[in-house]
């Protein structure tokens, strides 16, 4: 991703507006420095709804003059994309860049984040809004669907291609030169969590894969911050409690998630339960504490949080090899 930095033209960064603290990557910060980006928090719908926009205001407050923007993700009540309006907004921007910096070859775009936020998605929604063609990277519950960058792919037509469509967007389309390719990225873990409560709260949205932390120890944490919000998310069944097995076992026994001679399957009835938050069926809130200082106060904690094992290592390495180099030298 480094290598093609040279030959993008701008940058759009994914977070999940349900963690925005703690599916922010450091290493974009240091690896992306001086190259214009576009901060989008997916899922917003799953974040709340339209009554919590002052956490977007916050939100925007963190990134100063960084353009940032929020999209959701999840379908209206006619089954429609819900995010269309909000693609829309960002295919403008997207176009608006392009044309104040016209290329005949194209504007190359990259779309970096962290596992499972929405990048494909992203993509895949942009694509369709912006030429009006299908699904072209793949999406899924788990992290880890995007391998490899992928090739550039046409979100935005050339001025060559603008024949036989309206005069609105004909005048949209002038001057983008030759089109707009957005690249796809895996997604690019951070290089340290720094606390088990982040860990937790990337694997409640989906950045880690379900088989890291047992489903009853994700379901127990999910329902702290249940309880947290409101007890009657999970009214339906069982009365306000803090003990994860005592509500697990509710669930199967209304859900049917039983074994032989009627055990509760208290692992399937996490994920369950998990998957319940995951699409906003069991209450639509934020994991991270958004106030003024929340980010400012988040970097110190980063600068303070001592390097993993493996990078201990690897500095060690780094400086062994320097050492070697100043030996040869003399």
């Amino acid at each position: 991703m480094k290598s093609l930095l040279s030959s993008i033209d701008l940058v759009i960064e994914c977070r999940d507006y349900r963690v925005p603290l703690t599916s922010r990557n450091p290493l974009f910060e240091s690896s992306l420095d001086g190259k214009e980006r576009i901060i989008v928090y997916t899922k917003r719908d799953l974040g709340g709804g339209a009554r919590d926009a002052r956490n977007e205001e916050v939100i925007q407050q963190w990134h100063g003059a960084t353009r940032t923007m929020f999209v959701r993700n999840g379908k209206d009540e006619d089954g429609e994309y819900a995010g269309r309006k909000s693609v829309m907004k960002l295919l403008d921007e997207l176009r608006a860049h392009a044309q104040a910096r016209w290329k005949l070859v194209g504007h190359r775009v990259m779309i970096v984040g962290m596992p499972n936020v929405g990048k494909s998605t992203l993509l895949n929604a942009l694509r369709a809004q912006g030429i009006n063609k299908g699904k072209v990277a793949a999406t899924g519950a788990q992290p880890g669907v995007t391998r490899k960058v992928s090739s550039g792919v046409k979100i935005v037509p050339s001025e060559d291609d603008i024949e036989g469509l309206d005069a609105h967007m004909r005048g949209k389309l002038k001057g983008v030169g030759g089109g707009i390719y957005l690249l796809d990225t895996p997604g690019v873990f951070i290089p340290y969590v720094p606390d088990a409560h982040a860990m937790m709260k990337l694997a409640l949205c989906g950045s880690v894969k379900d088989t890291i932390i047992p489903p009853v120890m994700l379901a127990d944490y999910l329902l702290y911050h249940v309880n947290l919000h409101s007890p009657t998310l999970y009214a339906d069944y069982c009365s306000a409690t803090n003990d994860i097995v005592e509500l697990l076992t509710a669930i199967a026994q209304k859900t049917g998630r039983l074994g032989k001679g009627g055990a509760v399957d208290t692992e399937a009835t996490a994920l369950w339960m998990i998957q319940k938050w995951r699409t906003g069926q069991m209450g639509r809130f934020l994991l991270d504490q958004v106030d003024e200082n929340a980010l400012e106060n988040a970097k110190i904690v980063e600068e303070g949080v001592a390097p993993s094992m493996n990078q201990a290592r690897r500095l060690e390495r780094e400086k062994r090899r320097e050492r070697n180099r100043a030996r040869g030298e003399r």
